[in-house]
């Protein structure tokens, strides 16, 4: 069996935790990584990236599971990931997407306790021998740029921005 290891990820892991959920605090929405805001969820930059773009759909309503989705909640979450898929398209021209939602610890969830829908964009050859021989992920955009980049996507196709 191939093994891979991603000792990034131990910093995020191994950090200090805010108290409370962060997604329900006024500042992760308030935050400058924050793409767009609807009626009940909003799409924002993921502060520690796997890829350029990678993006989360979070719930305001601080649920952790599906099943405890309302129907608008669940069609707008949907929605904003449809459409977040066709912006990440058109802004950087990714060659494919990992979409994903952790459900639970057992399953990977960093924020076990609200649920969020994680897109990252790919592109061949995104990941090569740094990340596994270095000890370092390369990310190769810096996160406010590629923020500064979506905006305007996002105030297109969805102009109540």
């Amino acid at each position: 069996m191939e093994k891979i290891y991603a000792p990034w990820r131990m910093e995020f892991i191994k950090g200090e935790k805010q108290a409370g959920c962060v997604f329900c605090k006024d500042s992760a929405r308030c935050h400058d990584l924050v793409l767009y805001e609807g009626k009940s969820a909003f799409v924002m930059m993921n502060r520690y990236p796997y890829n350029s773009g990678h993006l989360m759909i979070v719930p305001f309503r601080h649920i952790c599971e599906m099943e405890d989705l309302l129907p608008e909640e669940k069609r707008e979450v949907f929605d904003l990931l449809d459409e977040s898929i066709k912006i990440l398209k058109e802004a950087m021209s990714p060659e494919g997407f990992n979409v994903g939602i952790n459900l639970g610890k057992a399953a990977g969830a960093g924020i076990v306790d609200h649920m969020h829908v994680h897109i990252v964009p790919r592109w061949s050859g995104d990941t090569n021998f740094i990340t596994t021989v270095g000890d370092i992920r390369v990310v190769p955009e810096d996160i406010h740029k590629t923020c500064e980049l979506l905006i305007p996507y996002f105030k297109k196709y969805r102009p109540e921005v």
